[in-house]
C-alpha cells in the first residue's frame, strides 16, 4: 500500500504547475469554457483543481518506481472499466452484502492498482473536495502508466462523472481470452472500433501477465498456431496451478512492440492474442506493428483516447464520488 501522507511533488510536477498557472492566465483572458458540466475538455480541471494532473502523474510515477508491474494493472483496469458500463469508474466500486460488483467477476480478479487510485483520490479530496471524478482519475492514471512504462505521450479530455451501477453480470461484455479474431472484431465493432483499432488496443498486452486459467485451453491436443517449445513453457507455468502467471512477452514491464513480434513467432499467450496473427482479417496489422513501433504507438494512443470516451456520464447522469470504492 502506498503512503497516505501529503504528496511531495517532484520537480517535473512543479514544472507542470508553472505551466498550469500560465494556462490559467490565458483562460482568464480569453474566457475558455473550462469545467462545464456538459462538456469534456482537455483542460477541464484547469480552474477548479489546477494541481489535479500533476498530482496524478506524480503518484503514478512513484507507484511504478516501487512496482513497475502496476502499469499493466492500471491500463487494464481502465479498459475493463470502459468496456462494461462506459468509462465511469464502476470497476472501482466494492461489492456489498446485497450486490456483487464488477471487480469481483472472475474476468476482473487479476486487476491491480486499486490502491494507487485510492491514494490519488484521497489527495485530491484534500485539495479539491468533490471536484475530480474517479472515472477521470482512472483514465489519467492509465495514460500516465503508458508513458512511464516507455509508451507514447498523449492527452485526453476530462469531465467524466462516476456511474452509480456496478454489477457482476455486466462483465459479460468483456472479451474472453478464448475469442477468435471474428469474435473480437464483432465485439469491438459494437463499441465503434475498427479491426485495426482492436489490434492496436490489444497491444495493451505488451505489459503484464496472464493467469494459467486464461490460456490452459491451448495446452490440450495439437495447436498448430502455438510454437512447440513455447507450449512446453506454458505447460510448465500451469503445472503450478491455475493462478500461476505467464508474461505476455519477454519485456512485460516495457511498453514496446515485442508483443506483436511474439505473435509472428507463434508465441502469443492467449487464444485471443495469437488469433490476431492467425486470422487474415487482422494479420496485416500485426505485421505492420511488429515492423514499425512508431506506427503502433500512434495508433495505440488514438485508440486509447477513443476508448476513454465510451458511454461517458456527464452532468446529472453521474456523480463525483467522495470515495472511489462506494457510491455517494
Amino acid at each position: 500500500m502506498l503512503g497516505r501522507s501529503s504528496v511531495k511533488l517532484s520537480k517535473m510536477a512543479m514544472a507542470n504547475m508553472l505551466t498550469v498557472f500560465l494556462l490559467m492566465e490565458v483562460a482568464l483572458v480569453f474566457g475558455f469554457p473550462f469545467g462545464r458540466e456538459d462538456v469534456l475538455d482537455m483542460n477541464y480541471y484547469l480552474m477548479s483543481c489546477p494541481f489535479a494532473e500533476p498530482l496524478v502523474k506524480d503518484i503514478v510515477n512513484r507507484a511504478l518506481q516501487d512496482d513497475p508491474t502496476l502499469a499493466a494493472g492500471l491500463i487494464r483496469m481502465h479498459f475493463h472499466d470502459c468496456f462494461i458500463e462506459g468509462c465511469d469508474g464502476s470497476i472501482l466500486i466494492d461489492s456489498t452484502n446485497d450486490n456483487t460488483a464488477e471487480k469481483d467477476s472472475p474476468a476482473n480478479l487479476s486487476l491491480r492498482g486499486y490502491e494507487v487510485i485510492d491514494e490519488i483520490k484521497e489527495e485530491l479530496e484534500q485539495q479539491c473536495p468533490g471536484v475530480v471524478s474517479c472515472a477521470d482519475i482512472l483514465a489519467m492514471a492509465a495514460r500516465d502508466a503508458v508513458f512511464f512504462a516507455g509508451g507514447p505521450v498523449y492527452d485526453l479530455p476530462k469531465g467524466r462523472k462516476d456511474g452509480r451501477r456496478s454489477k457482476i453480470e455486466d462483465t459479460i461484455n468483456l472479451p474472453f481470452p478464448t475469442f477468435n479474431a471474428s469474435q473480437l472484431i464483432k465485439l469491438f465493432g459494437q463499441h465503434g472500433f475498427s479491426a485495426q483499432e482492436m489490434v492496436a488496443l490489444s497491444g495493451g498486452h505488451i505489459l503484464g501477465v496472464a493467469r494459467c486459467a486464461s490460456f490452459k485451453n491451448r495446452l490440450t491436443g495439437v495447436d498448430p498456431t502455438l510454437d512447440s517449445e513455447f507450449k512446453q513453457t506454458l505447460s510448465k507455468t500451469c503445472s503450478a496451478g491455475d493462478n500461476t502467471q505467464q508474461p505476455f512477452d519477454a519485456t512485460s514491464n516495457d511498453f514496446d512492440n515485442e508483443y506483436y513480434n511474439a505473435l509472428l513467432r507463434k508465441k502469443g499467450v492467449l487464444t485471443s492474442d495469437q488469433t490476431l496473427y492467425t486470422s487474415p482479417k487482422t494479420r496485416s496489422f500485426v505485421n505492420a506493428y511488429a515492423m514499425n513501433q512508431a506506427m503502433f504507438f500512434f495508433d495505440f494512443q488514438q485508440a486509447m483516447v477513443k476508448m476513454s470516451l465510451l458511454d461517458v456520464k456527464q452532468a446529472s447522469k453521474g456523480e463525483v464520488r467522495e470515495n472511489c470504492r462506494k457510491i455517494n
